[in-house]
This record gives C-alpha cells, structure tokens and sequence, in this order.
C-alpha cells in the first residue's frame, strides 16, 4: 500500500474512531443536559456520518472481495469463475466507495457550516462601481433563491446613481458555504456603462468576502476582549438620527476589527447584527493565519479568497465570465440571472482534485 493510500486509511479509521465516541457521549446522562455540547456533538455526527457509513461499506466489500480470492484458485472450475466474478464485482464497488469516501473526506468541513456572511463592496470605477456591486448582490440574491436559501440583508449602503456601495447579506442553507466559500476577492467586469454617451468599454470592480458564520458567540469570541460602545445614528435617516443612541460599535480588542451597525432604529437588532458580523470576521483572521501556518485549508486549493485576488472577469461584449482560477468561461447573462451552479460545480471539481493531494 502506497503512502497516500495509507494515510487516506488512517485517517478513516481515526473518524470512525471519533464516531464512535459521538455516540458514547451522546448516551450519556451527563452530557445529554449539556444542551449546547450536545447541539455540536449532533452536528459533528451528521458532518462525519457519510463518510462512516461508506467506510464500513467498503471494509466489508474488501473482506468479500479477499475471501472471492481465495475460492478463486478451487479446483472446481465452476466455482472458481463465480469466485472472480464477485472478485471483479466486489473491486469495482471497493473503487467506487473510495472515491466517495475521499469526496466525503475532504468536504466534511465545508457541509457543516450552513450560515455565512457575504460582504460586497464597490471597487474602482466611481459610480459604474457601485451598479456593478448591486448586480454582484442581485446575481447572488437570485442564486440563493433558485437553491432555497434564506438571505438577510445585514446592511447596506446605496450608490448615487444606484447600486450599492457596501452591503452584507447573511445567507442560511444547507450547502450554502460549499458553494458560496469560493466567491471571495476581487470580480473585475468590463462593460459599457449605461452613464457613458459615446459606448466606452470602462472596467470597474467589486471586491466580495464570504465568511462562515460560527453558530454562537462563544465559538470564536470571549465577550470580555470586546469593547461596546452605543451611540446615536450616523447620516441621513429622520427624527432618530443623532437623537436616540441605537448605533452599536464593537471593537475587538486583540485583532484591532471594528464592526459598526445602525441598519435598524433598534439597538437590539444593530447589536445582534454587530456581534454575528464581529464573530465571523474575528473567525477569518483567525482562519487566515491558520493558513499562514498549514498550506492545507481550503483557501490554498483554488484561491485565498483575499479581496485583493481578482479571480473572475466579466466581459459585457463577448458576454462571458472567465474565473482565472480554473481558466473556464461561462455565460454571463445566465451568470447574472442566478445561473451559478455550472460555476459552482467547475469551482467544486478543482477544489476537491486539488484538496486530495493534501491528504
């Protein structure tokens, strides 16, 4: 057995392993009233559940197919040749099961998170900006919906002739982070814009962060190394603007990240919506300098995600979208109606091929 192979089986052996335990503390009394442990020890025995149903399968058929090995070489001719068809039965399903299992393996993580925050912001190109980050939310808003995913607009801050300047979306849903995780960095289109009397092609960005959204507070952040301040709203918005203090600002103190919200007239909502925007970007520090220290997480396969990588254009004339991480095209009106999942799906066969060669 090769290296590779060997440390694919290992690693099996060492979920099933923790399977088992799962289970073992999840029949006790004592941690049956621990009701948040409980929730992660449900979630994680779900996450890993797949891939131990597949790897008992294939320790099963692996057994059969020695067992047929040694019928094969009977003297009776008859049973000999049942014995190697089920050999060459019992092979191809071991194959096909190790296939799945290194699929299960390598995506486990990514199926648990079913919450995330999707920032978009406008890049360069002044007010062509602005109405191409708007089409990134719309195109991300439709593609949501075509899934079945809940979206909640967090925040966001008009353009002047349209568009958005800043807007977060908090996006719920199975799978959401599996195929939303690849859309962070920078998405250049190159168009004519509908301001431009004379048909100029003008290139403008937007720059778009997507970040898994820990289920609580305790997760990722302790409340103490947070510094809360509540003040008056900022900017135009009627009577409770500067006179009623419902803008909430959070800083985390060891990481330096701010977080101010004032979407709502409520201090409740904007406090709610601060903290659930603090604990995720607090969570993709903390997850990029893991990166710095294990060239093995997901952003090293296809992307870091980091705003400054341009990894998509959009081009209005030939009405494709080139991703420059997998040197495909797609179309760009279908793109931008909510047709993602051909993207999704290039995105997903890349990421996981080269995730393989880390295990």
């Amino acid at each position: 057995m090769n290296e590779p192979a060997a440390n694919l089986i290992r690693r099996l052996e060492e979920i099933e392993s923790e399977h088992g335990r799962i289970e073992s503390q999840l029949n006790d009394p004592a941690v049956l009233v621990q009701h948040t442990q409980v929730r992660a020890l449900m979630i994680r025995r779900t996450t890993i559940g797949a891939t131990v149903d597949a790897w008992k399968r294939w320790k099963w058929r692996r057994h059969e197919m020695e067992s047929a090995a040694t019928l094969a070489g009977d003297a009776d001719a008859a049973i000999a040749a049942l014995a190697r068809e089920e050999m060459r039965r019992a092979e191809q399903e071991c194959d096909a099961l190790l296939a799945q299992l290194v699929h299960e393996l390598v995506t486990a993580d990514d199926r648990a998170v079913t919450r995330l925050i999707l920032e978009v912001r406008a890049g360069v190109g002044g007010d062509e900006a602005s109405l191409w980050a708007g089409d990134l939310i719309n195109m991300y808003g439709r593609y949501c919906k075509a899934r079945g995913w809940q979206v909640e607009e967090m925040e966001s801050k008009a353009g002047d002739v349209g568009g958005v300047t800043h807007a977060v979306l908090g996006i719920t849903g199975d799978g959401a982070w599996s195929a939303l995780g690849y859309e962070g960095g920078t998405h250049q289109v190159k168009r004519v814009p509908a301001t431009e009397a004379q048909g100029r092609i003008h290139t403008s960005t937007a720059t778009v962060a997507v970040l898994p959204e820990p289920e609580s507070i305790d997760e990722s952040i302790d409340p103490s190394e947070v510094r809360e301040t509540v003040t008056t709203a900022q900017g135009p918005g009627g009577q409770n603007v500067n006179k009623v203090s419902t803008a909430v600002h959070l800083v985390h103190t060891p990481t330096g990240i701010e977080v101010r919200m004032q979407e709502t007239r409520s201090q409740l909502q904007n406090r709610d919506k601060a903290w659930r925007l603090l604990r995720a970007r607090v969570l993709e520090r903390r997850s990029a300098e893991a990166h710095a220290r294990r060239a093995t997480e997901r952003s090293a396969m296809i992307g870091s995600g980091d705003r400054a990588e341009k990894i998509r254009t959009y081009r209005a004339k030939e009405n494709i979208a080139v991703d420059h991480r997998i040197e495909q095209s797609f179309a760009l009106d279908a793109l931008l109606a909510g047709d993602m999942q051909p993207l999704v799906d290039a995105l997903a066969i890349k990421d996981i091929a080269d995730r393989v060669q880390q295990l």
